[in-house]
């Protein structure tokens, strides 16, 4: 990734409380949408009408109301591992794609671990949150490319001809970095795209879907935050698939009302691109967040994985208070959610305050260790 990037003009109160909010709106919409849809993948009744419960409320699905799956628990080990980062910069240790590799590892070990590992210090808080210790249909290149310990990387990717939207739901947390240029979010999405999914599809789309994020947390409509993605990703090999489907995705917004069957037609098959253009249409045409994530998971998609992807994306355009109270009230691992998203918010805004050549706080580096 090169040097660091330079830091950001000071955050005032006003700008700190703004950021915040869309980071907790981003981590808990994708969480959201993610648990809307996780009951029909599960039953795989994606083509429920949109006024059928399952999307309206919160269901059950893997035996609770609320429950999450591993796009969910993946964004949230994303988050850890670019709060790592930070922290072991001061070690003289800048190479981001590296620490949030050894995140999915951790992630990696809840799949296969009956519970924490409380002897293992290094390991930081979150992965000591027992509720993440749930297998919640992680797909077969999740596991096969964090099967070792072997990073992927753009020239040697892992599980190089998977197209699947696997990466693209995890990479939201790239765009939170609002101090980086759009040039360096959309690379860094890119390399840790690779660590699971090697086809310029699945990778360039997670680098689409951070960018995007990173645009809209930076105030730009998500219109604007898409052709900025679109010009971003003109200059790279094999970015005809998801050029072709964002534009596939504005071209739909000025074709009528919004219907499950133009969600399906964007979503084509089911691979990164087209939950991604699905994604942004249903962001862009919903009424609000209610609508927008309704009609993000009533196709016959993969619902768990749009919907996730267009939470994400409405909760960086509006905030945290624009969410539905009453499904999050239900939602899974909320406590842990809100407290990794504050972290985050902290390090990003006052990091040199809690680490660095002066000082550096016992507690923030037991949650956070430079190991």
């Amino acid at each position: 990734m090169g040097a660091p990037p330079t830091a950001a003009a000071v955050w005032g109160r006003a700008e700190q409380q703004d950021f915040r909010s869309r980071v907790r709106g981003t981590l808990l919409g994708g969480a959201l949408g993610d648990t809307l849809g996780a009951p029909l993948d599960e039953s795989s009744g994606g083509d429920t009408a949109p006024g059928d419960t399952v999307g309206t409320q919160l269901v059950p699905a893997y035996g609770r109301v609320g429950a999450v799956t591993a796009a969910t628990q993946l964004s949230l080990f994303t988050v850890d591992g670019l709060i790592r980062a930070q922290v072991r910069r001061d070690a003289g240790a800048w190479h981001p794609p590296t620490d949030v590799h050894r995140a999915y590892l951790r992630w990696a070990a809840t799949q296969r671990d009956w519970g924490p590992d409380e002897r293992r210090k290094e390991d930081g808080w979150l992965a000591r949150e027992e509720w993440l210790y749930s297998r919640r249909g992680a797909a077969q290149s999740l596991l096969l490319g964090l099967g070792n310990d072997v990073m992927g990387t753009l020239d040697r990717p892992k599980n190089p001809e998977d197209a699947g939207p696997e990466a693209v739901a995890r990479s939201a947390p790239f765009g939170l970095l609002v101090g980086w240029e759009p040039q360096l979010v959309i690379q860094l999405a890119v390399e840790c795209a690779v660590h699971t999914h090697g086809a310029p599809e699945a990778y360039l789309a997670a680098g689409a879907h951070a960018v995007i994020v990173h645009a809209v947390a930076r105030g730009d409509s998500l219109d604007a935050a898409v052709q900025r993605a679109l010009a971003l990703l003109a200059a790279r090999p094999g970015h005809q698939r998801v050029t072709d489907a964002l534009q596939h995705a504005l071209g739909a917004v000025r074709q009528g009302l919004p219907t499950g069957a133009r969600v399906m037609e964007l979503v084509d098959d089911g691979n990164a691109a087209g939950v991604l253009a699905a994604a942004v249409y249903c962001a862009l045409v919903g009424e609000d967040v209610r609508h927008g994530l309704r009609l993000a998971v009533h196709h016959g998609g993969p619902s768990a994985q749009v919907g996730s992807v267009c939470g994400a994306l409405l909760g960086a355009l509006h905030g945290e208070t624009a969410l539905p109270p009453a499904w999050i009230v239900e939602l899974e691992g909320r406590p842990t959610i809100l407290e990794l998203a504050d972290d985050f918010s902290m390090e990003m805004t006052q990091g040199p305050a809690l680490h660095g050549p002066s000082g550096s706080s016992p507690g923030w580096l037991a949650r956070y260790p430079r190991a």
